[in-house]
């Protein structure tokens, strides 16, 4: 039995609460960062020193401690959340931050741990570990575990097996699949087949490789592995320091690189995997030196970003075909003899909610659906599809790129202008047509754990295209474009050399200012400086609570359905490594599923 989660009566009391704070806050995430000069924004929302703030918001301050208060104490006569109630300006440093912290998702407690619902899906069983499918040992924290990426892919593929073991499927379809990194570990290290669809067929074709690749390698370590118990060897020996696999002379063979060294022939490498601590203590789950050499694999490009998802209506009928083609070729080299035991299946699919899953995979039986940082309008839509399709029995999905949900109460109506928007999701807050704002959501991608521990914000950059917004209001006229600035900081060697990239990316006459003309405005907003540094911390300390609106949202949705057994909130990963760290978990009620 599940621990009993918080009713939808008590999720609504914690967004009125949210939306109550929010209501008074909410300008400051809005402000936008360019236009901080321009506006003025400083003086329009704040009335204490910047350094009240600098000193009570991140790696140098506490948000427990007591600001000293400013020449505006008399404001404060009537304030709400630190803000005065007659100018709607801070005036209160430590009110705020008080009162943001309450209105975060930890402070609010409405989540479960990653721990607590482990249990909770295990049950009475006494394994310790995640279920596995043949496949030994207990779950282990390591170096690799370092790794963000790793990170991410060891948490949250334990829970989705104990989801899988717990609606007892076996199947997974990763939505947003993107290289395959979480594919690729629940079909290797868990034995579920999951079939990964993403919108571009480069990351498709890049899993489908990776996959191959790790498969290859996973069966020599596993023959390896039994070989070394069926002898019973109980000797340590010091354990391999890197795995890597690389194309070979023939373009259907591998070699397998263990510290550096190149191995073609299978029995190579499990020489060289003799080394890697055949005593290791079996357990009947997952082994944890093919977990952490998995890991160290798909960790080799976790950096590289994520093509943009395009929709099929903008593809060409060339492309649309091709991919099509593609799809039914992997689907049919899965039921002929060179397919058999593939456990991984990607396809290339743009996927929204009235996508038909048994359309792109014919196998399609009873599934658990499944999101790793799922940008923008797929995570709802990974939610929407969940409850719409009876084969899914559950859903785990991370979501991230707030900034590119649609939302559907925007005043300007520039938004969204699809049938379903991304937010909100709930009926609760579709009936109080509730609006955050781009800016608001883009400050929602802020991580306030990792600037408390000093991972500071890149601050010089903001300040070059705040003070390039003064200059083209004084001089160009209050100049709108369409074109972007793009990433001119990381290559100029000044800021004049960054105003002069700037305006040439613009297309403006660059010679209209002298090199003296534009240092000088360098030189007066330069004492602003901390302004905006001040101001950019509020945004992060104001970050977990619009973030945690759009999640109660989602959780809303799950808890306003009346077939689900299960939803909840759960924290499955550390934010210092994964700021974007909370899953929203579901699961249907046995009799609905047995009713179909």
């Amino acid at each position: 039995m599940f621990p009993s989660s918080y009713s939808l009566a008590e999720i609504q009391r914690r967004i009125d609460e949210v939306q109550r704070f929010l209501s008074v806050t909410l300008s400051i995430a809005n402000a936008h960062t360019v236009e901080f000069y321009t506006h003025d924004a400083w003086n329009r929302f704040v009335a204490v020193p910047p350094q009240e703030v600098l000193s009570n918001v991140g790696p140098r301050g506490d948000q427990r401690r007591e600001p000293e208060h400013s020449a505006h104490d008399s404001e404060q006569s009537r304030t709400t959340f630190g803000f005065c109630s007659d100018t709607n300006r801070l005036v209160d440093t430590r009110e705020l931050l008080q009162a943001a912290k309450a209105h975060a998702l930890p402070g609010l407690g409405v989540c479960m741990s990653r721990d607590e619902l482990l249990q909770a899906l295990r049950g009475n069983s006494s394994e310790a570990g995640a279920p596995g499918a043949d496949i030994d040992a207990e779950l282990v924290t390591d170096e690799f575990m370092n790794s963000k990426k790793s990170h991410e892919v060891k948490s949250m593929s334990e829970v989705v097996a104990c989801l899988a073991q717990r609606c007892e499927v076996k199947q997974v379809v990763d939505l947003g699949s993107g290289k395959g990194y979480l594919s690729s570990f629940l079909s290797l290290q868990y034995g579920l087949r999951v079939y990964g669809i993403d919108s571009s067929s480069t990351n498709t074709h890049g899993a489908q490789e990776r996959n191959r690749k790790l498969k290859k390698f996973s069966r020599a370590y596993q023959k390896h592995n039994k070989d070394e118990r069926a002898q019973g060897e109980a000797a340590l020996s010091p354990r391999v320091e890197s795995v890597d696999v690389k194309p070979g002379r023939d373009e259907d063979d591998d070699v397998v690189y263990v510290d550096g060294v190149g191995m073609e022939s299978q029995e190579e490498v499990l020489v060289a995997l003799s080394e890697v601590n055949p005593a290791a203590e079996m357990h009947s789950e997952s082994n944890p030196e093919t977990e952490e050499l998995f890991l160290s694999a798909l960790s080799v490009d976790a950096l590289q970003p994520t093509p943009t998802r395009v929709p099929p209506s903008q593809l060409s009928a060339e492309e649309r075909e091709r991919r099509k083609r593609e799809n039914l070729e992997r689907k049919a080299q899965g039921r002929t003899g060179g397919g058999s035991g593939v456990m991984f299946s990607p396809l290339t699919s743009y996927v929204t909610a009235e996508t038909e899953l048994r359309e792109l995979i014919d196998e399609l039986e009873e599934a658990v659906m499944v999101g790793l940082h799922t940008c923008g309008d797929l995570a709802p839509s990974t939610l929407r599809m969940f409850v719409a399709k009876p084969e899914l029995t559950a859903v785990c999905s991370v979501g991230c790129c707030y900034h590119l949900l649609s939302e559907e109460f925007d005043p300007a109506g520039q938004e969204c202008s699809l049938a379903a928007c991304g937010f909100p999701l709930s009926r609760y807050l579709r009936d109080r047509s509730w609006f955050c704002g781009r800016n608001a959501r883009m400050s929602a991608c802020l991580a306030l754990e990792r600037v408390s521990h000093g991972q500071g914000i890149q601050m010089e950059s903001l300040f070059y295209r705040a003070v390039l917004h003064v200059i083209l209001r004084d001089h160009y006229g209050s100049f709108k474009s369409e074109k972007r600035v793009g990433n001119v900081y990381s290559k100029a060697s000044s800021f004049v050399d960054y105003v002069r990239r700037a305006l040439r990316r613009l297309e403006l006459e660059e010679l209209k200012l002298s090199d003296g003309d534009i240092q000088d405005y360098h030189d007066a907003y330069r004492p602003r400086m901390g302004e905006m540094h001040a101001f950019n911390l509020l945004k992060v300390t104001l970050a977990p609570c619009i973030e945690g609106l759009i999640l109660l949202d989602r959780l809303c949705y799950l808890k306003e359905q009346e077939d689900l057994s299960f939803s909840a909130l759960v924290q499955l990963f550390d934010p210092l490594l994964s700021p974007r760290c909370y899953a929203v978990v579901g699961l249907k009620s046995r009799e609905e599923r047995n009713s179909r």
